[in-house]
């Protein structure tokens, strides 16, 4: 049984190495070999340096493929880049920044091998995100409740192990709009989470900006047509208290014939319901100019170079050399100290 472990890299050229290094031994250990790492480069604007460390990394490991992209993607997109790549029978997707700790893969591998789910998700009980990162996440997790009928019960990130008819089925997924998620639950509902350890970032900062967070999240909307129908409950809601207004008003006028039309309450609602309609048309043309693209074929990804490891070297050698690498690592640590 061959494993494959998908990493989407951005700007990760100082702790890559150290994710394929760390994580390499630990599959070892759980006898989960063979085992293959597939890092998509997606265009990291860092002149060059996380694109050199992969291939460096395919030259160092025979397991290491590495691809770079020809434009950025998006996590969601190289991550389906490194699915079509990947050739084993159980994929586990991880970050490159450390967070996903490798040192928690035994706890996914124990409930995976259990044989009753397809995918399991890691969760993170204590997350070391920002506050607003953290409030999109349940904001977010309530959306693809609403829209894409995720159980409550159910928590997810970007750390999962699932099986080889999953990927196969998400592959078939070509539109530009990916949202895993999505796709996995509409493949399977045989779905578990276990509670993992959120270490910190070993480099750098988060890249995902406020506005790659909003575009993550409309993402969702190409899963599921309840907003649409949310709308035509609304227009059947509105209508139906329009009309019993107007029979409100009428008999009003007719018990009291005095009583004055109110210019400013006609205002009001034709703003409002003017507003409602402006909202129904963009709710429409979102769904409509996503079909439009989804048919110009626009692709998810493009590939512009891939590296594969150097065929010669044994599985058993890359082990031992990531092992060396991490003990190396270790006693320059303790040396600092």
């Amino acid at each position: 049984m061959l494993y494959s472990i998908v990493i989407p890299c951005y700007n990760s050229s100082h702790t890559i190495r150290t994710v394929v290094e760390t994580t390499l031994p630990i599959m070892a250990e759980m006898g989960k070999v063979p085992c293959e790492f597939i890092l998509v480069n997606d265009c990291s604007p860092d002149g060059g340096a996380t694109m050199a460390e992969l291939e460096a990394l395919s030259r160092d490991y025979s397991c290491v493929t590495a691809i770079g992209l020809a434009k950025n993607a998006g996590q969601q997109n190289a991550t389906m880049a490194g699915l079509n790549a990947a050739r084993g029978d159980v994929i586990i997707s991880m970050d490159d920044d450390m967070q996903t700790h490798p040192s928690q893969l035994p706890l996914l591998f124990e409930e995976f091998d259990k044989g009753e789910s397809d995918v399991v998700y890691a969760y993170y009980p204590d997350k070391h995100h920002k506050k607003y990162r953290n409030l999109g996440s349940q904001f977010t997790s309530f959306t693809v409740r609403i829209l894409i009928g995720k159980p409550k019960t159910l928590k997810t990130s970007s750390f999962w192990i699932m099986k080889k008819f999953v990927r196969d089925y998400l592959i078939e997924y070509k539109s530009q709009y990916t949202y895993l998620q999505g796709l996995i639950l509409r493949t399977t509902r045989k779905i578990s989470s276990v509670p993992v350890k959120h270490f910190d970032r070993a480099y750098g900062k988060s890249n995902y900006t406020m506005k790659k967070l909003i575009q993550l999240w409309s993402n969702i909307m190409g899963y599921s047509i309840v907003p649409l129908r949310f709308v035509s409950w609304m227009g059947v809601a509105f209508s139906l208290i329009g009309l019993i207004a107007a029979v409100i008003v009428l008999i009003h006028k007719l018990l009291v014939p005095s009583t004055a039309v109110g210019w400013a309450s006609l205002m009001c609602m034709i703003s409002f319901f003017s507003g409602l309609i402006m909202l129904s048309l963009g709710l429409i043309g979102e769904y409509i100019g996503r079909m439009f693209l989804s048919q110009s074929n626009n692709p998810q990804f493009v590939m512009r170079e891939v590296h594969e490891g150097t065929s010669e070297r044994k599985m058993t050698d890359d082990i031992e050399r990531a092992k060396h690498a991490v003990n190396a690592d270790t006693s320059e640590g303790s040396g600092r100290d």
